[in-house]
């Protein structure tokens, strides 16, 4: 690896955590060099023609509803740096017989179109999509420790209990708000209902009525290039095509970020590490995996309601009962016909990802962790059920099998997206149990992934914690620097 002279730090992994984590640091004037295994920077967040020239698919995410949530993103200026499309309606769920449920970013327009829930969805959303900020907040930081907004805490966890158990549809007179709302819970691979299932789909509910879910033109990777031209025009190098197998491989430097799963950062730095940290990372537990699918389309997904055609994002899956039916079998390591299927067209939205008149889509389903299944005819099947003719319009597709997701990145132990399970448990004691989870009991070790709070997401928060801590205990910074874009 290049250079033997002495950094402040070194980042492995160009995540959203990894770069955050790097664009910090060096925005308090420390000499920082990332290194990434992969050819391009982005982890999670990277773009590319993988069906045909032409079409631009994102890889990992897509949609970013934490893009304007995030309070990383929002000190950094995202919004400044790269352009977004946001839908006028954040993400929607057809059901049999062309009907839909489609959550609009105007709150009264959602519960108008769910007639007799209306009410019942306007009470138990509104809420917290009018203190989406402070849900941000909580939902952003370590759970250990009293909430900066008690109330607006205890409003999502009564809110999460009872859409999180077996009295869930009590609420509800007809199946699409049921549906609407289990879509968003099923993004976090969990057997449904779960408590923290339901705290993070209503999160993701409410910042859909507060700010939409943004598309990012261009990709997914204009995120990750935003946060490169940053790092480096502020001192910070990025090495790419380069793995990290040794901390012996690397320059020296005061301190070395993690943006990598914390078994992997605990084997990297076993030496330093006490035994009792190594036994409690152990003791961390992975998630379902997960099968991508990507299309390049002859045109727009042919939906049975066009109202679907006012969202980048669909859930696909049927009523209520059949998505939970489906996750908890794959919880159960089974594999069923009736999947559920995360999907995402942003060439609706997005000329750029593909040729005039052409559409990308993107999407993925759930499986056991570790498994080799290709889900594609799954997958196309699902899609069919609700838009007949869609796969008369495929041109081309490619896919990623659980297993593969780990070869292709790492971090996705068995195809686990989260970096670990995201249970009740696991996002309080993320990765052990601590008011500061980022700072490892090694000299100068830091974890910044989704294996640490917040947990999964592109949000970029891992990695300002884990920066901050090492500035405050490290440097002896404790007045955080200015992320903001320059004039």
């Amino acid at each position: 690896m290049p250079s033997d002279s002495s950094l402040d730090a070194v980042v492995i992994g160009s995540g959203p955590n990894g770069l955050s984590a790097a664009v910090t640091l060096a925005r308090a004037g420390l000499s920082v060099r990332v290194y990434e295994r992969n050819a391009t920077a982005g982890g999670g967040m990277r773009t590319e023609e993988i069906t045909l020239p032409g079409f631009r698919h994102d890889i990992c995410s897509a949609v970013h509803p934490l893009a304007f949530a995030s309070g990383f993103f929002r000190r950094f200026g995202l919004e400044k740096r790269v352009r977004f499309v946001t839908p006028t309606a954040s993400y929607a769920h057809p059901l049999d017989g062309g009907r839909a449920a489609v959550a609009y970013r105007d709150i009264e327009r959602t519960a108008d179109a769910l007639g007799p829930d209306g009410a019942a969805w306007r009470a138990l959303i509104g809420p917290l999509a009018r203190h989406a900020d402070e849900v941000a907040q909580f939902t952003g930081s370590a759970i250990v420790g009293l909430p900066r907004h008690p109330l607006v805490a205890a409003r999502l966890g009564a809110t999460a209990l009872l859409q999180g158990g077996p009295w869930w549809n009590l609420p509800f007179r007809t199946e699409e708000p049921g549906a609407l709302l289990t879509g968003a819970f099923a993004h976090t691979t969990l057997a449904l209902p779960s408590v923290a299932g339901a705290a993070a789909g209503l999160t993701l509910a409410a910042y859909g009525h507060a700010r939409g879910w943004p598309v990012p033109i261009g990709g997914s990777q204009s995120i990750a290039d935003a946060l490169v031209a940053d790092l480096e025009a502020h001192g910070g190098e990025l090495v790419t095509g380069t793995e990290v197998t040794s901390l012996g491989d690397l320059p020296e430097s005061r301190i070395v970020v993690f943006d990598t799963h914390v078994r992997a950062a605990a084997r990297l730095g076993e030496d330093r590490l006490a035994p009792s940290y190594q036994r409690s990372v152990s003791r961390f537990r992975s998630g379902n995996g997960v099968c991508k699918v990507d299309f390049a389309l002859a045109g727009p997904v042919p939906w049975a309601n066009p109202e679907l055609n006012e969202t980048a994002t669909v859930h696909v899956g049927g009523t209520r009962a059949a998505v939970a039916r489906s996750e908890r079998e794959v919880a159960r390591g089974a594999i069923g016909d009736d999947p559920y299927v995360l999907v995402s067209q942003p060439s609706l939205f997005d000329d750029t990802r593909a040729p005039a008149g052409k559409h990308v889509l993107w999407a993925y389903t759930h499986v056991p962790h570790g498994s080799a299944a290709d889900r594609t005819e799954a997958v196309i099947r699902q899609l069919e059920r609700f838009a007949p003719g869609f796969r008369d319009l495929i041109l081309a597709s490619t896919s990623r099998t659980a297993d593969q997701m780990e070869l292709y990145n790492p971090n996705y132990l068995g195809g686990d997206i989260s970096t670990g399970m995201p249970d009740l448990r696991q996002l309080i004691v993320r990765p052990v149990l601590s008011p500061d989870p980022w700072r490892m009991p090694g000299r100068g070790l830091y974890l910044a992934s989704a294996s640490a709070a917040p947990g999964p997401g592109v949000h970029g928060l891992g990695g300002y914690y884990a920066a901050r801590s090492a500035l405050r205990h490290e440097f002896g910074v404790t007045r955080m620097p200015s992320l903001a874009p320059e004039e």
